[in-house]
C-alpha cells in the first residue's frame, strides 16, 4: 500500500512507527495511509528552517516573486492531474478541486506583486535633521494547520503570504487527504524555492502540540472546527507566538419579499450544497423574510434539492461527491435524525442515499428542514454537511437578529433589490464577511478572509494586506546624520520632534 510520508529538507529521517489511514471516500475503502510524525520529526523541520530563512529573507522581494511566478505556471500546467488527486482523496467533484486549486492560485498572484505590498513608510523632516521611516521584516520560521475540505486553497493562502514575505514555513496538513500539500510543496521546490523554506509534516494532535510548543516557530495559522481554534489559539498564544485560527461557522441567507427567488433557489442550491456543504462558507441556514416569502421559497427549493445529482468525484454531471469519511457521514445522519427529534419538519430526507457499485461510499443526500428554531441544536451548531435548513423570520429587524446573536460570525448573505436594505444589514449584521445577492461572500485574494466570535481567534485575517501584516513585523528607523561641524550639549530627557 502507498504510504504518504513527510517532505523535510531532502532528509529521509527515522521511520515511521505510526501510521493514518486515507480512504478513498467514492468507495469507502483504504486506499493509502499516511505517516504521523512525532516532535523529532518537527524538530528536522525546523533545523532545516532556521538554516535557510537568513539567506531567504535576504533575497530581494522581486526575486521571491519571480518563485512565486514559476510556481504559478507549474500548478496551472498540472491543474488536472492535481485536481484528480484531490478528488481521490477528499471526495469532492473535479469541478469543484479545480476550484480549489484555482482560489488558492489567485493569493499566489496577489504575491507576485509582494515588493509593492512590503514597501515601508517615510517621514523626511520628522525633527531638525531627523527622517523617521519604517520596514516590514519577517518573523523567521511560521507554520500552518490546515482542514480537510480545502487541501489546495487553504495551505496557499498561508505559505504563499509567508514565503513571499521571506519566512520558512512548515505546513502540517490533514492527515485525510494530505497528498496534494506535497505535490505543492515539489512544485515550489522545481520553482526555484530553496530547500528547508517551505517542508510538509504529517501528523495528528501530537504533530500540532509540537507545533504549538516549539520555542522557534514565531507564528502559527489554523483553520480548522471552533473548539480545536480555541484550543490552537490558547496554547499557542500562550507559548508567546502570535497566533491566527479560523473556526466553524453557520452561514445565513437572508431572502427578502423583494428578492429574485428562481436566482435564490439557483444561488441555494451551489451554496448549501456544494462540496457536499464541507465548506466554512457554505449556506446551510436560509431565512426568508415574511410567511409568503418562506411559502414561495419552500415551493421552488424542494423540486431544485430533489433534482441534484449526487455521484462519484470523476462523475461530470455530479452536482457532488461523497463525504470526507465515515465518521462524518455519520455525524451528520446523526444530526438529521436530531432535527426530526427537536420538532423540525424534514421535507427532504437524505439519509440511506446509495450509489450502486459504491454501495460503501460515503455519501449523503441532500436533505432539507424547515420550520427550524433559534433554540434547536441543529441550529445552534456546524453540521458541515448537505443540509439546508430554513428558519423563517417575521421582519427585517428579526432575520439581522439571527445571524447576529449566533455564536459564529463568519459569512452571511442577503438577497435583495432593495439598495437600502442591503445596506443598512452590511452594516449592521454582527458578521465579518457580508454578500450582498452573493451566496458564498469569499473576498478576493487582494482583500482579506476572517470571520467574526467563534468563527475567528486573534486580530488578524487571512491574505491579502492583512496576512502580509501577521507574517511580518514593523520596524521603525529614527535616524539623524549631523554635518559634523555642530556643537552641543548631552541631553538627558526624552527626544520630541517640537
Amino acid at each position: 500500500m502507498l504510504e504518504i510520508g513527510h517532505a523535510i529538507a531532502g532528509e529521509a529521517g527515522a521511520p515511521a512507527q505510526r501510521f493514518g489511514d486515507i480512504y478513498d471516500p467514492n468507495l469507502g475503502a483504504v486506499a493509502k495511509r499516511v505517516a504521523l510524525g512525532t516532535a523529532a520529526d518537527l524538530e528536522r523541520a525546523v533545523a532545516a528552517a532556521r538554516a535557510a530563512q537568513p539567506g531567504w529573507a535576504a533575497t530581494n522581494p522581486q526575486r521571491r516573486a519571480r518563485v512565486l511566478f514559476r510556481f504559478k505556471e507549474l500548478v496551472e500546467r498540472e491543474m488536472d492531474d492535481l485536481a484528480a488527486l484531490l478528488s481521490a482523496e477528499h471526495g469532492k467533484v473535479l469541478a469543484d478541486s479545480r476550484g480549489d486549486i484555482q482560489r488558492g492560485l489567485e493569493v499566489v498572484e496577489f504575491c507576485c506583486g509582494i515588493p509593492h505590498a512590503l514597501k515601508g513608510e517615510y517621514s523626511q523632516g520628522a525633527g531638525p535633521g531627523i527622517d523617521v521611516f519604517s520596514m516590514r521584516q519577517p518573523l523567521g520560521i511560521g507554520a500552518g494547520i490546515t482542514p480537510f475540505n480545502f487541501p489546495a486553497m487553504i495551505p496557499l493562502w498561508m505559505a504563499s503570504v509567508a514565503i513571499a514575505v521571506g519566512n520558512a514555513f512548515i505546513l502540517k496538513p490533514s492527515e485525510r487527504d494530505p497528498s496534494v500539500p506535497l505535490r505543492l510543496a515539489a512544485l515550489f521546490q522545481e520553482a526555484g524555492l530553496p530547500e528547508g523554506i517551505l517542508q510538509v509534516v504529517q501528523g495528528d494532535k501530537e504533530m500540532v502540540d509540537a507545533i504549538l510548543d516549539h520555542p522557534d516557530i514565531a507564528a502559527v495559522s489554523f483553520v480548522g472546527s471552533s473548539d480545536i481554534a480555541h484550543y490552537v489559539y490558547q496554547r499557542g498564544t500562550a507559548a508567546g507566538k502570535r497566533v491566527q485560527a479560523m473556526g466553524g461557522a453557520k452561514n445565513h441567507g437572508i431572502v427578502m419579499p423583494d428578492a429574485d427567488l428562481d436566482q435564490v433557489v439557483q444561488d441555494l442550491a451551489g451554496a448549501a450544497f456544494g462540496s457536499a456543504g464541507e465548506r466554512c462558507m457554505a449556506l446551510p441556514v436560509v431565512v426568508p423574510v415574511g410567511a409568503e416569502t418562506a411559502e414561495a421559497l419552500r415551493a421552488r427549493l424542494i423540486p431544485a434539492i430533489e433534482a441534484l445529482r449526487v455521484g462519484v468525484s470523476t462523475d461530470p454531471d455530479a452536482h457532488y461527491g461523497p463525504v470526507v469519511s465515515a465518521q462524518h457521514k455519520a455525524r451528520i445522519e446523526h444530526y438529521i435524525q436530531m432535527g426530526v427529534d427537536e420538532g423540525a419538519e424534514l421535507v427532504v430526507d437524505g439519509r440511506g442515499f446509495t450509489l450502486q457499485g459504491h454501495e460503501q461510499g460515503f455519501f449523503v443526500g441532500p436533505t432539507l428542514f424547515d420550520h427550524v428554531t433559534p433554540a434547536m441544536r441543529t441550529y445552534q451548531e456546524e453540521i458541515f454537511g448537505p443540509v439546508l435548513q430554513i428558519v423563517r423570520a417575521r421582519d427585517f429587524e428579526e432575520a439581522i437578529a439571527l445571524p447576529s446573536a449566533h455564536q459564529y460570525g463568519n459569512g452571511v448573505a442577503i438577497f435583495t433589490r432593495n439598495g437600502h436594505a442591503a445596506r443598512e444589514f452590511a452594516s449592521r449584521v454582527n458578521v465579518g464577511m457580508v454578500g450582498i445577492n452573493v451566496p458564498i461572500p469569499v473576498p478576493v485574494a487582494y482583500h482579506s478572509f476572517g470571520g467574526w466570535k467563534r468563527s475567528g481567534f486573534g486580530d488578524t485575517n487571512q491574505h491579502g494586506m492583512e496576512g502580509v501584516r501577521f507574517w511580518t513585523r514593523t520596524k521603525t528607523v529614527t535616524a539623524r546624520w549631523p554635518d559634523g561641524s555642530l556643537q552641543g550639549d548631552s541631553s538627558f530627557v526624552i527626544p520630541t520632534m517640537g
